[in-house]
């Protein structure tokens, strides 16, 4: 065999093993089609295939994140927002992704935009911005549903952002303000009731014990005290002044009784001329 004939067979068998084999990484799996059949879906590692015949295409596993762009949406209450999500899903059957669907990545984006559009109609924008977790689950589940006959799973489904025009939001801002007044005026009422009812108890006690009331006469002079004050107000205890009230009522009765006595003896006097 001559020289020539060896080199060319060198490179007919290079030619050969480098269509023939094929290396796959951990995260990525082969579908095998044979003269247009699919034969199975191989890997990781080492794969051989067969030049001329066999045709491999590369499908991976990895979770893969795509972005929803922002959908207009009227909501059931006649809201027009703005709203825009991420979705996160792998393929799980690599056979039924490259069979099923022509390209199951722009298929889930599309399938994706209008479940969007489609859940948040049918929501109140209150229940779009409060129950958002609720939404998430429900879109979730529908794309899930879908999808799965593509070989696709649908993990997780956020909504991202929603955009309200902007009479709606100075409307919510006045909302939270009332409601935040409200809450304001509730919690002082509930603090008034709270104060009159510990004052009610501290008037029994002070009912019970009258020492209480000089106590408190002492710590308000020391409060008083601790002010710097150019005027300095002490208020006078109404023990000091029982005595004096006493000697008040007892001449006040005193002073009527013989008021009363005089106006007897007048009659009597009267009486007898008669």
């Amino acid at each position: 065999m001559s020289f020539y004939g060896i080199v060319t067979i060198v490179i007919l068998a290079v030619l050969f093993l480098a269509n023939a084999i094929r290396v796959l990484n951990e995260y990525e799996r082969g579908v095998i089609f044979r003269l247009g059949r699919v034969i199975a879906a191989k890997g990781p590692g080492l794969i051989i295939l067969i030049p001329l015949v066999d045709r491999m295409q590369k499908v991976s596993l990895r979770l893969i994140a795509t972005d929803v762009p922002p959908q207009d949406v009227i909501t059931r209450d006649n809201v027009s927002v703005k709203v825009n999500a991420v979705i996160y899903f792998r393929v799980v059957d690599p056979v039924k992704s490259i069979v099923s669907v022509s390209d199951y990545l722009y298929a889930t984006s599309q399938l994706a935009q209008t479940t969007l559009r489609s859940v948040c109609g049918q929501a109140d924008l209150d229940d779009l911005l409060s129950e958002r977790e609720k939404i998430n689950a429900h879109i979730q589940e529908i794309l899930d549903n879908h999808t799965d006959p593509w070989g696709i799973k649908v993990g997780l489904v956020e909504l991202k952002q929603i955009d309200l025009p902007q009479e709606m939001q100075r409307a919510l801002a006045r909302q939270a303000e009332a409601e935040r007044e409200r809450r304001a005026k509730v919690i002082a009422a509930e603090g008034e009731f709270q104060a009159a009812d510990r004052l009610s108890e501290a008037a029994e006690i002070i009912q019970r014990y009258p020492t209480a009331l000089q106590l408190r006469y002492l710590q308000t002079l020391k409060e008083i005290a601790a002010e710097n004050n150019s005027t300095t107000i002490f208020p006078v205890p109404i023990d000091l002044l029982k005595p004096f009230i006493t000697i008040s009522e007892a001449w006040q009765k005193s002073r009527d009784k013989e008021l009363n006595d005089g106006k007897e003896e007048g009659s009597n006097q009267e009486g007898k001329t008669s």
